[in-house]
This record gives structure tokens, sequence and C-alpha cells, in this order.
């Protein structure tokens, strides 16, 4: 019976077999970093994809941030504006009531009274002047008390100035503003006011004299009638 030598058969598989392991092993170590730098490179493309983004919107904020400012400043323009237009209209619906108040005002005033300044802080009117009497003075206050215009007439001070005449005397009183309805009748209706209390106190509507005995104790009294009068204020 031959004998058959398979020794050099099984060395001859045993290195086909590690040959193909190798190249099977070489074949999962390529693909493996061939995966690898494909996972690598879809990862830096959407960094890059995403860093795109951002920098978009970046830009997108920056802009709406600018177009935020600028819709800013137009408000503060727009406001500035029409605060402007609302002062402009103040002004305006202000300018016949002031001619108004200096009409009552130089209607109300008797004569012999002169005012040296007048002056508004809201609804109070502020008025300094010169009377040639106490009685002057008493006169003007019945007279804004009478108008449609005015009302709460109060003497704040009064003092002698004789270099004015002997018994001329300074003044300063407040009064508030009305503004009267459209029911009102007007510079008339104060007129006629004035005409009936200057008829109940003596003193002439038109020209504010005292009539009779109020001119002669006026001229004949003196001080004494001045310090009455302002205790009967």
């Amino acid at each position: 019976m031959a004998r058959l030598n398979l020794l050099p058969w099984r060395e001859a598989r045993r290195a086909e077999r590690r040959r193909e392991f190798l190249a099977a092993l070489a074949c999962a170590a390529a693909t493996g970093a061939a995966m690898a730098c494909l996972a690598a490179w879809l990862s830096s493309g959407g960094l890059r994809a995403q860093q795109a983004r951002n920098a978009h919107l970046e830009r997108g904020i920056g802009e709406l941030d600018r177009q935020v400012a600028e819709i800013r400043v137009m408000q503060r323009g727009r406001e500035q504006l029409l605060e402007r237009m609302r002062v402009i209209q103040a002004l305006q619906g202000e300018r016949p009531v002031i001619a108004r108040v200096l009409d009552q005002l130089a209607r109300a005033a008797p004569e012999g009274v002169f005012y040296t300044e007048v002056r508004r802080a809201g609804e109070v009117v502020g008025i300094d002047g010169i009377a040639e009497s106490t009685r002057r003075v008493s006169g003007l206050l019945r007279r804004l008390d009478a108008s449609a215009w005015f009302r709460d007439p109060r003497l704040e001070s009064v003092r002698a100035e004789p270099q004015f005449g002997g018994q001329a005397a300074a003044f300063r009183l407040t009064a508030r503003l009305v503004l009267p309805g459209d029911g009102d009748a007007g510079p008339e209706a104060d007129v006629a006011a004035a005409a009936d209390i200057g008829s109940e106190t003596g003193i002439d509507s038109k020209t504010g004299i005292d009539s009779g005995a109020d001119i002669a104790s006026e001229t004949d009294s003196g001080p004494e009638s001045d310090a009455a009068w302002g205790e009967a204020w």
C-alpha cells in the first residue's frame, strides 16, 4: 500500500488561508479607514454648512438691529414732531384766549388803575399795577369778580406809593381764569355786570370813578380811608 505525504498540501492550505485572512483584514481596515474619512468629511461639511448658516443669521440679526435702531430714531423724531405740533396747536388755540383775556383786563381796569405786569401760570392770572387810591383797586376787584372770564380775585398785597400821588398805591392781585361756555353773552354781559355793580357801589361802569361822597371821602380822609378799605378786604 502506497503512503501519501499530505504535509506540504496542508502547509500550502494554511498559508493560503493566512493570506486570505490578511487580505480580508486589510480590506476591512481600508473600508474602515474610508468610512472614517467619509464620516469626517461629512461632519466637517455639516459643520461648515452650520457655520455658514450661523454667519448668515448673524448678518441678518445685525441688519435687523440696524433697522430697529433706525426705526427707534424715526419714532423719536416722530414723537418730537408730534410734541412740536401739539405745542403749536396749543399756542394757536391760546392766541384768541390771550387776546380775550387782555381785552377783559382792559375792560375791567377803572380809570386811575394802571397795569405794570400781567402774568399767567396755568389758570391763575397775576396782575401788578399802580392805582390812584385803594378804592380804585377795590373797583378793579369787583369788576374782575363780575367778569365771566375771571373768578376768585384775591388781593395779595398793597402798599403806598407817594411818588405817584398822595394816595397812590401799588398792588398785586391774582384771579383764576375761566373760559366761558357757548351760552355766555361775551363782553356785553361783562359790561352789564360791571354796570350793575357800579350802580350798587357808586363806581361808574365805564370810568371806574367813585361818585359823590366816595370822591370826597377819598380826598379828605387820606390814610384813614385806606386803612378802613384794607380791613374790609
